[in-house]
């Protein structure tokens, strides 16, 4: 039953639209949803008596705190097999860029990606993502980009599009078709943006396959130019637009997606102050995932508190990936978040739910608890949101409400 009323709320913590780290708190309220959507958030009783009971199932928060359920938007979580010996890798001293250029990193995921059925990768991938619930993430962005073939591309959009149907979790499908360029065209990449252009990103538009096109920009990947043409054409077949952007060097990346519109701007360790300023005034969200940083042992992180001060808006991701960042936790990231990037309790919980909505263009389905919106929520056993980071690697989640729909009762 997806009609229920969520009674004895100790505290309701509602993120604000566009104001980073505010949040509308009210203590000792009720709940009413309705065909999965809140309906009225009530302060007493009597509102709740007004209504007809014996349509609702009856749901008590014990005086637990409610927030928005979590959205995290960037991951990669549609792949084969896991690339730990990469972790041992780094470890030892070799560098991002050292592994890929020995045929280690997205490579080695594309080549392990081509060799599974369709049926294979569907059915390793729905147990992976059916795990993110565990930890609050009631949306999750998927993105392809270990296939870099037409048809292996469309197998993992088509991969997540059957998940989406079966699973409790709601996927956002975007199309990473430029996350390398393919070892067989390393000596003609433009025949590959070729294909993009005039194939694949035609194909995935028309079939709905993706919202959204993203692009990893960066040396010895692509460059502003290419994607300049691989994001115009994206826009231009209808879909939405977003990019991996100076994670490794400053490189241009943001300043092409304030130019460009884009839903966000992903990473930014090297972003330029004059990025900054650029995304803030287009309304560019600052997407930062600092736990690829940790994983990989970086010493830079993203600046978010001069993004902040600036007033930019911001988003926290995981950005699960088998090789960069293999967590699936959104409070754990929080945790660094806090620790590295000085951003206190409210604005990474902030960023965790309304700017990742915002980041995927869903601000005003999900992320906040206000009428008319989907009814995604976690019910935590918390006091004050402030124990969600300090608890490192702990899951305080009690609760996970999707849709209207009671999914997760620990």
């Amino acid at each position: 039953m997806n009609n229920i009323i969520i009674k004895n709320i100790g505290k309701l913590y509602n993120p604000i639209q566009n104001k980073v780290g505010i949040f509308e708190i009210r203590e000792n309220c009720s709940l009413i949803i309705t065909n999965g959507i809140i309906q009225e958030i009530c302060a007493d009783e009597i509102e709740i008596n007004a209504i007809r009971l014996e349509n609702y199932g009856i749901l008590d928060a014990e005086g637990k705190t409610v927030i928005p359920g979590f959205v995290d938007s960037h991951a990669h979580p549609i792949f084969a097999e896991l690339r730990d010996n990469e972790f041992e890798m780094r470890n030892a001293g070799k560098s991002y860029l050292e592994i890929a250029e020995s045929g280690g990193g997205i490579k080695n995921s594309v080549r392990k990606l081509r060799k599974l059925s369709e049926e294979e990768l569907y059915s390793i991938s729905l147990k992976r993502i059916n795990e993110f619930i565990q930890y609050g993430t009631t949306t999750l962005e998927a993105k392809s980009g270990y296939g870099l073939t037409h048809d292996d591309e469309i197998k993992m959009l088509k991969v997540i599009k059957r998940i989406n149907k079966e699973s409790d979790i709601d996927l956002v499908p975007t199309f990473l078709g430029a996350h390398d360029i393919p070892e067989e065209f390393k000596d003609n990449r433009e025949e590959y943006i070729y294909t993009l252009i005039n194939k694949t990103i035609p194909f995935v538009a028309k079939e709905k396959l993706a919202e959204a096109c993203d692009i990893f920009i960066e040396k010895n990947y692509y460059t502003v130019e290419e994607g300049r043409r691989i994001l115009t054409a994206a826009k231009g077949n209808g879909l939405k637009v977003k990019i991996h952007a100076d994670q490794l060097t400053c490189n241009g990346g943001s300043e092409l997606a304030a130019e460009l519109g884009a839903l966000s701007s992903d990473h930014l360790e090297y972003i330029s102050d004059k990025a900054i300023d650029e995304m803030i005034k287009n309304d560019v969200v600052f997407n930062l995932m600092p736990g690829s940083s940790f994983f990989i042992g970086m010493s830079d992180y993203p600046p978010a508190r001069k993004i902040i001060d600036k007033g930019g808006k911001i988003a926290l991701s995981t950005d699960f990936n088998p090789g960069t960042c293999y967590c699936m936790s959104l409070p754990l990231i929080m945790t660094i978040s806090a620790v590295y990037l000085k951003m206190t309790a409210e604005e990474l919980l902030w960023g965790a739910t309304i700017g990742g909505a915002k980041a995927l263009g869903k601000e005003n389905e999900i992320g906040s608890i206000e009428k008319r919106k989907k009814a995604d929520l976690l019910i935590m056993d918390i006091k004050n949101i402030s124990e969600i980071p300090y608890s490192m690697g702990m899951n305080l989640v009690k609760k996970v409400i999707k849709n209207g729909k009671l999914i997760i009762n620990n």
